[in-house]
Parts: structure tokens; C-alpha cells; sequence
């Protein structure tokens, strides 16, 4: 079997057409999507469901046929593990129970392998149903946006207690990425061992940090998750997704070893085809042109590929579907990428 568009890219190869998925292809854009949710229970209900969140994770590729397929759960499943009472609370999003400086030294992640394993258990049901040219993504959060979520105890605009506890308990923040960065890096070489061709790493938070702190709290964890994860899985591809992080990118994938970089739509052109030199990129048209549709995402789409197509390119979206994307706009994006000749 010919290898897996997605993984020719991963390893510097230029594809043309290029290999497409969309963050988020799972989700409530889609009405089959809705129907599965609805008889879940909680949303982290379908997220140890193997049954449910296989089912799920396989619509899109039913219905588009991208290219690659990503695990349906959650970034906070590692939190979940560590006992933090996490919920999701209806038109709130994600809750948890705040985490105070003092009980870093007693988090417990012995008993995580146990609380994830349906997870693990879905992604070999999903590798056993997907079609064999089509790739498996998995996932987790990167430490620092994990983190973000663990010391507020819920979403914030800028994130400013998760700053303001870096800056105050520098030393706890360290011990607390760094036993994320742990965690993450076991969790996705079980994914890997489990069918999964490769993982993201989802720094959605990335953006808000000065240059020390990114250094220090976006790179630095991630250095260490990316040389234990390889550690366990020698030649593991691993893409970095630091959303926002601007200037930063021209070496973040240097600095932490990832193999391919997702760029956001904020990324320049120029940079984008200087960080390609480097080897793949992924991204970045804005979702909104997803949801204007016409001309708007015929310009968006036409661009990335006449500016970034000639390098290791995985197109997707800059940051996850909304549920307010239409359909037929999806199925328009895809008719874009494949038809357009070498």
C-alpha cells in the first residue's frame, strides 16, 4: 500500500493536491453529528464512549472524504484523569475545579492509563473501520493550554490567571507543565502504539504569552513531551499547532522538535513559505471564509494553494469548524483542493 498522503507530507514531501482535514470535522456543523450527541449523555460521556466517539469521528470521512481523520475526545481528558472534576456546562464550556499552588505536588497520574483507556480503545476501533488511504490523528493538548484551563478552572479571554500564576509560582507552573508534558507525551504513544499515524499537539493558548513566557511555557514543555514521546516511539510525526504565536514560529519547531507546523490565519504568506523551507505546514485558511462561502473562501482556498502548494503542504482550516458552517461550503472547499491540477 502506497503510504498515506498525510504522512508523505509529514516527512517533507510536496503533494499535489494536498493531503486536507478540518480541526474540528467532527462537530455540530453536522446534523449526524447532533444525533449521536444527543443520545450520549454528557459530551464527556461520548468521549469514553469507543462505540460512540468511532462513530462520530468516522461522519466526516463519510460524508467528504478528507484525507486524514482526527480522534474525537478532548484536551481535558488529562485533567479529567487527574481528578479535577471536570464538566462541561451548557453554554458556560468547559468547568473544573480551580487548582491552588500547594496541590501540584499531589497531583496523581497513576491511575490515567485506567481512566483512558477507552480512549485508546477508539482509536484502534476507528484504525480498523477507516479506509487504508485515509490517516489517523491523534491528539492531546499542549501542556500550557491544558495548564490555562486547570488554574482558572474555566476558558478566559487572555488567559490572565494562568499568566499571573506563572509569574507569581513560576516554580509550580514548571512542575505543573512539566507532569502535563509527562502525561501527554504516555498518553499519545498509546495512541500511536494503539493505530494512530501520527499526533497534533493543540497549543490554542500559545498566543498570549511575552517571549520569556513562551519560551518557558509553550516551548520547554513541549521539548520535553515531543524527546519522551519519541523515546517511546522512535519516528513518531508530530505536528505543533502553537495558535498565535506570531514571530515565535519562525523557531518553535527547532526548539521542540515537531515535525510539522499548523499556522492560524494570522500567518503571513512570506512567513509561511519560510517556515516550509523547514519542512511541512499546515493550515490556514480563516474558518469565517468557511461560512461566507462564494468568493470569499474560493480567494482563501486559491490562495494557500498558489502560495504554499509548490512545499510540504497539509491544507486545513486555521483553527477548528464552527457549527455555523454550512455544509455545502465543506463540500465546495474540497471540490477546490482536489480539482486544482499540478
Amino acid at each position: 500500500m502506497e503510504q498515506r498522503k498525510l504522512l508523505r507530507v509529514l516527512a517533507g514531501e510536496t503533494v499535489f493536491p494536498p493531503p486536507v482535514w478540518l480541526m474540528r470535522q467532527a462537530g455540530r456543523y453536522l446534523p449526524e453529528y447532533r444525533e449521536v450527541r444527543a443520545k450520549a449523555g454528557s459530551f464527556l460521556d461520548l468521549c469514553y464512549n469507543p462505540e460512540l466517539a468511532t462513530e462520530v469521528t468516522l461522519q466526516p470521512i463519510r460524508r467528504f472524504g478528507f484525507d486524514a481523520s482526527i480522534l474525537f475526545s478532548d484536551i481535558l481528558v488529562i485533567p479529567d484523569a487527574l481528578k479535577r472534576n471536570v464538566r462541561f456546562v451548557q453554554g458556560e464550556g468547559p468547568m473544573m475545579d480551580p487548582i491552588a499552588p500547594h496541590e501540584i505536588a499531589s497531583l496523581d497520574p497513576s491511575h490515567a492509563d485506567t481512566h483512558l483507556a477507552p480512549v485508546i480503545a477508539t482509536v484502534a476501533r476507528i484504525r480498523a473501520a477507516l479506509p487504508d488511504e485515509t490517516a489517523l490523528i491523534g491528539f492531546c493538548g499542549a501542556p500550557w493550554t491544558v495548564a490555562t484551563y486547570m488554574i482558572a478552572g474555566h476558558g478566559t479571554p487572555t488567559q490572565a490567571p494562568a499568566r499571573l500564576f506563572g509569574y507569581e509560582h513560576p516554580e509550580a507552573m514548571d512542575e505543573l507543565l512539566m507532569l502535563l508534558a509527562e502525561m501527554s507525551a504516555d498518553y499519545l504513544a498509546r495512541q500511536l502504539q494503539a493505530g494512530a499515524d501520527c499526533v497534533q499537539i493543540f497549543d490554542s493558548w500559545s498566543g498570549v504569552l511575552d517571549e520569556a513566557s513562551f519560551e518557558r511555557f509553550a516551548i520547554a514543555p513541549v521539548r520535553h513531551l515531543v524527546q519522551r514521546l519519541r523515546a517511546m516511539v522512535p519516528g513518531a510525526r508530530i505536528i505543533g499547532f502553537p495558535k498565535g504565536a506570531g514571530a515565535f514560529l519562525d523557531t518553535y519547531r527547532e526548539k521542540t522538535g515537531v515535525d510539522a507546523l499548523g499556522l492560524d490565519w494570522g500567518v503571513p504568506f512570506e512567513q509561511a513559505r519560510r517556515l516550509q523551507k523547514g519542512g511541512a505546514v499546515q493550515g490556514n485558511l480563516d474558518p469565517l471564509r468557511l461560512i461566507a462561502g462564494g468568493r470569499a473562501l474560493e480567494e482563501g482556498v486559491n490562495a494557500i494553494l498558489d502560495q504554499l502548494g509548490d512545499g510540504p503542504l497539509v491544507f486545513n482550516l486555521g483553527h477548528g469548524i464552527t457549527p455555523d458552517a454550512p455544509i455545502t461550503h465543506v463540500e465546495h472547499l474540497m471540490r477546490l483542493v482536489r480539482q486544482r491540477a499540478s
